[in-house]
């Protein structure tokens, strides 16, 4: 007897969490409804041939910055969403910190959504902050529906009433007893702002302002340093902490060891440090600019081994874009945040699959199972299974193209990837059995993207 599906897609390399495999899926209701060799089907069941192409789960993109409400210019969901499709990505989370106001209250969080609805080609959810005296508010948030908060132990800038600001110690220690009594996850920008301002201070008095100059300025025991303090006061207070954007096998190491104690604490990388080096930043300039900042060619193989090792958890952009003209002139003044969410996957397929030989399960494990187990999303996202949403990144491996300009879509058209070459290419993307992107056409359909407000479940009913 013939099954009923609303599309089977056929023939394609399925990336499984342990194996990869030639078979087709079968899709009802938005679900992954069969997983087998040779499904039979009716004869008027919509079939995509998936032939000669690799089907991953849609990336889960923890880490982006889409600057709504107020901020929209810089970037907004309509525009970061379809650069995400784009890439493969299915589902994101958003962070707190550049809309005006910044995600740390009730009333913040009603706009973030209004911003939200309707605008996004994928699913997303959301991040709530931890700033010097919101303490009361985080319950309200979490009740609400955020996957967790966010705080910054270094500077992260601004100017004027909504600036998101950095923790003091006393605020961090306060925010991870309520956050470990919510059962929250805290997410850290692990820096010293004590050691980067010095340095920083110090290079400017002395009219030190190049590439290297500022990567001089936010050293490897800045990071170390931070990410240490952070785990001492975890374990005193029980709270469970990931660590966004790591840049060095040292702190990997330091995480790694806290693990083995037995602390929940999950470590994130991004492209970039794994892509680009502190050479690429002198070459570039401020396009390649972020905090922590780029690491040299050692730094980033060392990089590179732990992650093959398997000590690295999740891989996230970091998408954090500006106005192009904010990412011109002097290296210290400049924006500081790379706009790369939708070259993610195909970057790290590229990198640490075609040119190192990274399993695709180990990679796909880190770009979408980890992040959706870690934050509440999993088993519904992040793993090609029955019952899981159908949500697919159909890959090209050798496909080579160099990245133009004219392929990106988020707002701002800049990036440090332009001018590259990879060897593989995004396809299409399937959001919920429904494509949302193919490569000639572009995004497609309309914007239908889901808030997934609490822990996701197989067949739950969680979202907003």
């Amino acid at each position: 007897m013939n099954k009923e599906f609303d599309l089977v897609i056929r023939n394609g390399t399925v990336v499984l969490l342990d194996q990869v495999r030639l078979l087709d899926i079968g899709i009802q209701g938005g679900k992954i409804a069969a997983l087998g060799e040779n499904l039979v089907y009716s004869e008027h069941t919509p079939v995509y041939d998936a032939e000669h192409l690799h089907i991953f789960p849609g990336m889960v993109d923890a880490h982006v910055h889409f600057n709504e409400p107020a901020l929209g210019h810089w970037e907004g969901f309509v525009t970061g969403s379809s650069a995400l499709a784009a890439g493969g990505c299915t589902t994101y989370i958003d962070m707190p910190l550049n809309g005006v106001p910044p995600t740390v209250s009730m009333s913040a969080l009603t706009a973030k959504l209004k911003a939200a609805e309707g605008s996004s080609y994928v699913d997303y959810a959301l991040w709530g902050g931890l700033v010097p005296g919101n303490i009361e508010q985080l319950q309200g948030l979490a009740e609400a529906g955020v996957i967790g908060f966010k705080a910054f132990m270094s500077c992260p800038g601004g100017e004027g009433e909504d600036i998101f600001a950095e923790v003091d110690d006393l605020t961090l220690h306060a925010g991870m007893e309520e956050i470990a009594r919510l059962g929250k996850v805290l997410a850290l920008h692990a820096e010293s702002e004590e050691i980067v301002s010095s340095l920083a201070k110090q290079a400017l008095a002395e009219g030190k302002r190049g590439a290297l100059d500022f990567v001089a300025t936010r050293p490897i025991l800045a990071e170390l340093d931070a990410v240490k303090r952070a785990l001492f006061y975890a374990e005193q207070t029980g709270c469970k902490l990931h660590f966004v954007h790591i840049s060095s096998a040292e702190a990997v190491q330091a995480i790694t060891e806290a693990k083995a104690k037995g602390m929940d604490v999950t470590v994130e990388t991004c492209p970039h440090y794994l892509a680009l080096t502190s050479d690429d930043l002198e070459k570039l300039g401020p396009v390649a600019k972020c905090a922590p900042p780029l690491r040299t060619l050692e730094d980033q193989q060392r990089l590179w081994a732990e992650l093959a090792a398997g000590r690295l958890d999740i891989i996230a952009s970091d998408h954090s874009p500006c106005p192009t003209d904010m990412k011109q002139g002097d290296m210290f003044e400049a924006w500081g945040g790379i706009s790369g969410a939708q070259s993610s996957l195909e970057l790290m397929l590229d990198e640490g699959h075609l040119r190192r030989g990274i399993p695709l399960p180990l990679l796909s494990r880190m770009l979408s199972q980890e992040p959706a187990e870690r934050f509440g999303l999993y088993p519904r996202k992040g793993e090609i299974v029955v019952g899981a949403d159908a949500d697919f990144a159909l890959v090209d491996m050798k496909c080579g193209y160099k990245l133009q300009q004219s392929d990106l879509l988020f707002r701002h058209k800049h990036s440090p990837y332009i001018g590259r070459e990879f060897g593989c290419r995004v396809k299409a993307t399937f959001l919920r059995g429904t494509k949302v992107y193919e490569l000639g056409e572009g995004v497609v359909g309309e914007s239908k993207g889901l808030w997934l407000r609490h822990a996701a479940s197989i067949g739950g009913e969680e979202d907003g």
